[in-house]
């Protein structure tokens, strides 16, 4: 039972940690809450169905297609839409809890209120520390883990994760330092939206798509940013494999009560908080961000 709840926990980790990451990293160098960042979780899930599934693509070009096209749609409706309130934090809020909306509605005039499946990508199991399981949940784990490692790389031994650290703890010195703060501020958009598109293309063969399922996504990647600290992008990662393994805690030792992981997770955001209120890497001054 260790070991499955050690395997179960790093995969549901890994998977929200995707998600969390690349909203810290929005929220540390554009100071965007973007509540629409599972919607594109939700729309590449959809995306990867329809060209898998109806079309009957390989999977390697469909999540190539869906990749890519995510993360234009991104830095498109950061053009329009969010780059002109960025500096507004409510309607940054509104504007985008309004595009969720927007893509749940289209997808459910498009697909209704259909339940759909993707056949696994690598079919079969396989045996990890004595425990069985399926190679496409072992996927999600590398892949993730592999998504999040590009993002460390990219952030400490690039020059392009220098821009973004430097912008995150000054804009007024990034600007000195002849850095476009604003274009930077939309490739942060564009990764963050990379990591979740890539998130809903792994997982969509082992969940039920349909058109509220960013839902219950916005709920945990949002705990486990603020139990981590709102724009730790170290944090977020942490915060998604405690609430991760809480979640797969409560399913083992409470079968019957499966239904309530989320409302556990959710309690020990706020235990935590209790004694912590900044989160568990927190930051007082916004130079410690990132």
């Amino acid at each position: 039972m260790l070991a499955t709840i050690l395997i179960k926990g790093a995969m549901i980790g890994a998977v929200y940690a995707s998600l969390a990451v690349g909203f810290s990293l929005v929220f540390g160098v554009a100071k965007i809450i973007n509540l629409a960042h599972t919607g594109f979780f939700m729309l590449s899930a959809y995306a990867v169905y329809v060209l898998v599934m109806i079309l009957h693509w390989p999977i390697l070009p469909a999540a190539g297609v869906v990749l890519i096209s995510a993360s234009l749609l991104a830095i498109v409706i950061y053009l329009l839409f969010l780059d002109r309130i960025r500096e507004h934090e409510g309607p940054v809020i509104l504007v985008t809890l309004a595009l969720a909306i927007v893509f749940q509605e289209i997808l459910l005039l498009v697909f209704k209120s259909t339940f759909l499946s993707v056949n696994a990508f690598v079919p079969g199991t396989t045996t990890l520390l004595g425990v069985t399981l399926p190679k496409q949940d072992l996927l999600i784990f590398v892949v993730t883990l592999a998504c999040l490692l590009a993002v460390q790389i990219l952030l400490y031994k690039t020059r392009l994760g220098l821009s973004l650290r430097v912008t995150a703890q000054n804009r007024e010195i990034a600007n000195l330092m002849g850095i476009n703060v604003k274009k930077i501020c939309m490739i942060s958009v564009a990764v963050a939206v990379f990591l979740a598109a890539m998130a809903g293309i792994i997982v969509s063969p082992t969940i039920t798509i349909e058109p509220h399922m960013w839902m219950h996504p916005l709920v945990m990647m949002f705990a486990a940013v603020i139990l981590g600290g709102l724009g730790s992008v170290k944090g977020s990662f942490i915060g998604a494999f405690i609430l991760g393994y809480t979640e797969v805690l409560v399913v083992f030792l409470v079968p019957t009560g499966s239904f309530i992981k989320g409302s556990v997770a959710m309690m020990i955001m706020v235990v935590i908080l209790l004694i912590r209120p900044e989160g568990l890497f927190g930051v007082l001054f916004e130079e410690e961000r990132l």
